[in-house]
């Protein structure tokens, strides 16, 4: 089996009586960072979940490094991904708590948390906020606290649903350029869903266009601009030019 970061094939996904995912194959190779874009309600975050190993398809396979998901392995490669998500999730506790929280589920002991922790926390320019409660943090400290409690964790694939999406204008530019040099020297294989189409020259090696459920193209952004297989594909292409 070719192992690639993340391979799918011929996912299918309905809610009620209506098609949500009819994605005949994707992939994501080793390393690379790609964008998934499209409009509202064309299923990128379902696809996203289902990737993640958060939610089961109704049919299809998906492998992660070439080991197809079983009911078996499922937690076990659960394990070697990340999600970050729009809204920080974040406990109702303290920033550093938050952060080593995966690592203390995952069996390390406290005494081995506090490194890490600290190290990440300071790399997103949060580490001062390590003791304070996450009731209290701004929307571009939330979010950076949610990354570095996914970052902690060391990931082989991480998946990104529009993480800046919440944030204003001069925060998400920092925040972005920060966490652009952050996955490209760990080269992390990573998935991001976004809907503004400056983050993606900054962020992606390759961009995926999902519409009405279906992958429609994947490519580079230049093949993108280049070569739209059709006006929904060259209406996407043109919000990134």
């Amino acid at each position: 089996m070719d192992a690639c970061a993340v391979l799918a094939r011929d996912i299918k996904f309905k809610r009620g009586n209506r098609q949500i995912l009819d994605v005949e194959s994707f992939r994501l190779e080793k390393g690379e960072i790609m964008a998934l874009i499209g409009i509202n309600g064309s299923g990128k975050s379902t696809l996203v979940q289902i990737l993640a190993l958060l939610q089961r398809p109704d049919s299809g396979k998906v492998f992660i490094q070439g080991e197809e998901i079983t009911p078996q392995n499922m937690l076990r490669l659960r394990r070697r991904m990340a999600v970050v998500f729009q809204e920080p999730l974040l406990l109702d506790t303290t920033v550093y708590n938050n952060v080593a929280s995966g690592l203390l589920l995952r069996g390390h002991k406290k005494s081995e948390v506090d490194k890490p922790v600290m190290e990440w926390l300071a790399r997103l320019g949060v580490d001062s906020l390590a003791r304070s409660s996450t009731r209290f943090l701004s929307g571009g400290e939330a979010q950076r606290v949610s990354l570095a409690r996914a970052l902690v964790l060391e990931p082989e694939v991480l998946f990104l649903d529009e993480p800046f999406a919440a944030l204003d204008y001069p925060t998400k530019k920092a925040l972005l350029n920060e966490f652009c040099g952050i996955i490209k020297a760990m080269k992390i294989s990573t998935l991001i869903v976004t809907h503004d189409p400056h983050e993606i020259p900054a962020l992606a090696n390759r961009v995926t266009v999902l519409e009405a459920g279906k992958i429609i193209q994947q490519g580079t952004t230049q093949n993108l601009f280049a070569n739209p297989v059709n006006d929904y594909v060259a209406f996407m292409a043109g919000a990134i030019k």
